[in-house]
């Protein structure tokens, strides 16, 4: 066998070794990421509901409907399959209650800030 048939045989058995280990070290990180997600999502449920229990403003479908109107009036037509509470800031009274939301599906993922009007809530932002 000639040196360079061994040359090209070892630099193609090192580009698929390269390969195979950057699919697998990006799975992992997508995975990582997603457990983090969950986890984030999880936290802004139990402060939503710790908020529930102190006033009653804090309702998700009041939430998701509010978040639902302002992704129809800033972004007509972006597609999502899930709507996610992220983030759930409750300071004393209700003038500065905050809720951030997060639109995830095909179309890709849109952030809402709601912020609360008396017993509404109504959009801040749309990124």
């Amino acid at each position: 066998m000639s040196p360079l048939a061994i040359v090209a045989i070892v630099l193609g058995v090192l580009i698929v070794v390269f390969f195979v280990g950057g699919l697998i070290a990006v799975r992992r990180r997508a995975e990582a990421h997603a457990e983090e997600f969950t986890q984030h999502i999880a936290a802004a449920d139990r402060a939503l509901e710790a908020a529930r229990a102190q006033d009653r403003g804090w309702d998700r479908v009041r939430l998701e409907e509010a978040a639902r109107v302002a992704l129809e009036r800033e972004r007509p037509g972006f597609g999502y399959d899930a709507l996610h509470l992220v983030q759930v800031e409750d300071r004393p009274g209700i003038e500065e209650d905050r809720a951030r939301m997060r639109a995830v599906g095909a179309d890709g993922e849109a952030n809402v800030v709601l912020v609360r009007q008396g017993d509404a809530w109504v959009s801040e932002s749309v990124s």
